[in-house]
């Protein structure tokens, strides 16, 4: 016959604690304040409008949420830490052709980020958006001046360094990372529903 001991017991209550807890703090809720859309929220959490939706089942229609609703919020990893590893891995490109370090720029990295997003949410995969146009248009739109820029996209790649490598085994991407008339670098990463990560990559010279 079985037994259980009390031992057993206690050590099991303890666990389901440890898990209980484990899993509040695997979410987070948002209140919607005037202005949000699902794809304003999606961006600020880093994560897709997909994931969104699904992880919010009373929301019918994505275009439509009101002031006060209350959205959670899966919790996933940091794209940010992939992105600040490619903006290393960059540099240390430059480095070893006796080259400037780029300068990450926050504002750039949002503007990648929010490019790597728009190619999810619209099923493309180039430079060009059908939102906002060329990156050029894009970054203009959102208010940068530039005198000289450039743009490296990515799809699929797991790693920042494998997007590094993809990026670098191509003369055109290895020309952006390498060039001397940028100063500026910004770099966005997104993560479609599927888990397929999408990259953009952003450089400048600004005025």
């Amino acid at each position: 016959m079985f037994k259980i001991s009390k031992k057993f017991i206690c050590a099991l209550i303890i666990l389901a604690a440890l898990l209980s807890t484990v899993v509040s703090a695997e979410t987070k809720t948002h209140t919607v304040v005037e202005g949000e859309t699902i794809w304003k929220i999606a961006q600020k959490y880093e994560i897709s409008v997909d994931e969104l939706i699904k992880a919010n089942s009373q929301i019918k229609d994505r275009d439509y949420i009101e002031v006060g609703d209350k959205i959670t919020i899966p919790e996933i990893k940091s794209l940010s830490v992939l992105e600040n590893e490619v903006i290393k891995l960059v540099n240390e490109e430059r480095e070893k052709y006796g080259l400037p370090a780029l300068v990450k720029n926050q504002e750039l990295c949002r503007i990648a980020r929010m490019k790597a997003y728009d190619m999810i949410e619209n099923n493309y995969f180039a430079h060009n958006s059908p939102i906002y146009g060329s990156p050029f248009n894009m970054m203009e739109h959102e208010g940068l001046n530039f005198s000289s820029a450039a743009e490296n996209i990515g799809m699929g790649q797991r790693t920042a360094a494998e997007i590094m490598k993809s990026w670098m085994d191509s003369p055109g991407h290895r020309a952006n990372i390498l060039s001397k008339t940028v100063t500026n670098i910004g770099v966005g990463a997104a993560k479609a529903a599927n888990g397929t990560l999408y990259w953009s990559q952003l450089f400048i010279k600004p005025y």
